[in-house]
């Protein structure tokens, strides 16, 4: 994606919850105060509400500092993308002892995180496929783990609304990656949940349909 995204703000704390979220999903984004001309080729920028009033623009976020900055660059990458909705939603889940969650909206990375019992991982999938409006929206389960997939899946058939997709996923090669997150339990299991997402699978029959 090419830059066209601002973060417009002097708050060390909001640039910085902005910034994590938008490098872990590798989103391109420049940097300024409120008080700098923006860019033509800008199509968003994120400010805080104290500085709202100094940025001139006609798409401006407002990021409150003290909440999660995963909803406003939701929005940011929906508005550069020219989407008001995803045709497709995809949550991707790498079961174990820990679960890695990410949730892909049209092949990006919306949301990632990781849940430590099968209750938490139901309601976090739940709560995932809430907000963002999808014509398809699927559930990717990997199998590496077959006995926490197995109880997973059992769940989700009764929790999930029954025009939600669920597939069996095949984890090998998802384990892959750098040096970097070797000793990085919770970094691993999120990056397999990604590969999970993007890869297709056998489809789990739902006893629902």
């Amino acid at each position: 994606m090419k830059t066209k995204i601002a973060l417009a703000t002097v708050s060390g704390k909001a640039y910085y919850k902005l910034v994590s979220e938008l490098k872990q999903r590798d989103v391109s984004f420049l940097s300024l105060t409120s008080r700098d001309v923006v860019p033509l080729t800008i199509k968003v920028v994120i400010t805080t509400e104290k500085e709202r009033h100094l940025v001139k623009h006609p798409n401006v976020l407002v990021f409150n500092e003290e909440t999660d900055a995963t909803p406003v660059v939701n929005e940011a990458i929906k508005i550069v993308q020219g989407k008001k909705n995803y045709e497709k939603v995809v949550v991707g889940v790498d079961p174990g002892k820990t679960f890695g969650l990410a949730i892909l909206g049209d092949g990006n990375v919306l949301e990632t995180l990781t849940c430590s019992s099968l209750e938490e991982t139901v309601n976090s999938i739940l709560r995932m496929l809430e907000k963002p409006q999808a014509m398809i929206n699927m559930v990717k389960v990997g199998k590496g783990a077959p006995f926490y997939a197995k109880q997973l899946l059992d769940l989700l058939d009764e929790a999930l609304p029954e025009e939600v997709g669920i597939e069996v996923v095949s984890e090998e090669g998802t384990s892959r990656f750098g040096k970097e997150t070797v000793h990085r339990r919770d970094v691993k299991d999120v990056m397999s949940a990604i590969r999970i997402a993007g890869r297709t699978g056998s489809v789990f029959h739902r006893k629902k349909k």
